[in-house]
């Protein structure tokens, strides 16, 4: 459907496959993925919440990023597996719309949540004697709040821009879900200046939380080398180690799918990029911490164990 159209009711999910015999494997991987998703993020919040031990601040804001990764892949995976099955591809304006703004709203709260996360690794590790002191309770619900706040800022910001598009030239989404870029990309009026906005705001949300990461890390690794001993070194480093797996995780992703809608001109293409920064890093975070993290396994299995001896 192409043309100018100045009131778009709808638009057309293009989704990842045109062939029809590839549908029900597509339907059963990505059903797969999201339940492993799911469950996997479910177990890591249920073991933090049984297991008093783990009622400290790095284990509350993990919980926090298991509740953002089943919010960010709910955003997207079940309305993907109603299309398939229903043979429908519509989504009407107003769902494209929240949809982008939950699934930026969402993606973006486990940036900034990954950045709250880093700063109190830096303060465990340069100040821990003060560690109590410094991440109170009431600091780190602070944290929490404000990573959503300004996450929330940032998804409307993205919404405003959109909606300011007076006409599209195709309703034709070349993707699974409604991508902000791809809705710029199909506005038939000159959209230089939002577009200039948008990659600002883009900057500037990205250059905030990576800069506190980095700034954790230098502080982090500067004091860890002052350390006379390797095996204190290792043992202070080790306390990093799930949380800067899944740093370079989500950031390579993210990475990766921009790369690849920069120089790829295929749109097929970028919308299986995009797969790996909106589906495979939520599956794949539950692992590296329960895999990575003695307290998370140990919780984990003595609550299958409660949950299964009753």
């Amino acid at each position: 459907i192409t043309g100018n159209l100045t009131s778009v009711s709808e638009f057309f999910l293009l989704g990842l496959s045109d062939d029809p015999e590839l549908e029900p494997l597509l339907c059963v991987l990505f059903l797969s993925m999201y339940l492993v998703t799911v469950l996997g993020n479910l177990l890591i919040i249920l073991a933090i919440t049984s297991d008093p031990r783990l009622h400290t601040p790095m284990y509350f804001f993990l919980s926090n990023l298991s509740l953002a990764d089943i919010s960010f892949i709910s955003t997207t995976i079940p309305k993907m597996i109603v299309n398939i099955q229903s043979h429908s591809r519509v989504i009407s304006y107003a769902g494209c719309l929240t949809q982008m703004s939950t699934l930026i709203l969402f993606g973006y709260m486990d940036c900034t949540l990954l950045t709250v996360m880093a700063y109190d690794r830096f303060v465990a590790i340069c100040h821990p004697l003060h560690y109590t002191v410094i991440m109170n309770p009431r600091l780190c619900c602070s944290l929490v709040l404000v990573s959503f706040c300004v996450s929330l800022l940032d998804s409307q910001v993205h919404n405003m821009i959109v909606l300011q598009l007076s006409c599209f030239k195709n309703v034709e989404i070349s993707s699974f879900f409604c991508d902000p870029s791809q809705l710029l990309n199909l506005a038939c009026s000159d959209t230089l200046k939002n577009s200039i906005v948008r990659y600002i705001i883009g900057a500037m949300s990205g250059f905030i939380p990576t800069s506190g990461i980095f700034f954790s890390y230098y502080k982090i690794l500067v004091s860890i080398l002052r350390v006379p001993s390797s095996g204190g070194r290792y043992k202070a480093f080790s306390t990093c180690g799930s949380h800067l797996a899944v740093v370079c995780l989500f950031y390579g992703t993210a990475l990766g799918e921009y790369l690849s809608s920069a120089l790829s001109q295929s749109p097929r293409k970028n919308a299986a990029a995009s797969v790996m920064y909106t589906v495979v890093t939520p599956m794949l975070n539950p692992f590296v911490y329960s895999l990575r993290n003695w307290g998370i396994k140990r919780a984990l299995w003595r609550f299958l164990s409660r949950t299964i001896s009753s």
